[in-house]
């Protein structure tokens, strides 16, 4: 598996919504960790997309990654596997990039769904340990476990952001550690 490339790549965040986030262990750090990667990816003009299952129900993304959408990154859905639904797949495909950082909720169903269909479709895919979660701590850990089975790459956000970056000498990377990295 190839390093993640600034040029070939995307961030897919799979429905951190207002109704569901609370429900979900440790929320809070997963949505500090989701708003570190898209300041990082936003530096660096990586494009961003957001889901939302069924928002009427499950409201909207949290506000707290408000900042990073507009009506035309932020993409519904019905089908737990946001691949299923075309709209997306059309949307993805357009793109012409070729990995695909997945962040988001449910680990165990929306995340696991998509990237396991996301994987069929060719595309090599970098899951986000601490952007990602479930309602319980074991469902987080088997859905890892199947997706790293099926062929993903578990990450952290440094490795995506110093893969992005790969080189300490740059400007860039000097602005990104000094603003970003802890």
């Amino acid at each position: 598996m190839a390093l993640i490339s600034e040029q070939n790549s995307m961030i897919l965040v799979i429905d951190i919504q207002g109704k569901l986030a609370p429900a979900i262990v440790q929320a809070d750090t997963i949505i500090t960790a989701n708003q570190w990667l898209l300041k990082v990816a936003t530096e660096l003009a990586i494009p961003i997309f957001f889901t939302e299952q069924y928002p009427k129900g499950l409201g909207h993304t949290v506000a707290e990654l408000a900042d990073w959408q507009t009506p035309t990154n932020t993409l519904t859905k019905s089908h737990f596997s946001a691949w299923q639904e075309t709209h997306i797949r059309n949307t993805i495909a357009k793109l012409g990039r070729a990995q695909i950082v997945v962040t988001g909720a449910e680990s165990h169903v929306c995340v696991l769904q998509t990237v396991l269909d996301l994987l069929l479709a060719g595309y090599q895919v970098f899951v986000v340990e601490e952007a990602v979660g479930s309602r319980q701590v074991s469902s987080k850990a088997l859905a890892l476990a199947r997706m790293q089975q099926a062929g993903a790459v578990i990450v952290n956000n440094e490795m995506v952001a110093f893969e992005w970056l790969h080189d300490s000498a740059s400007e860039r990377f000097k602005h990104i550690s000094r603003s970003y990295i802890r």
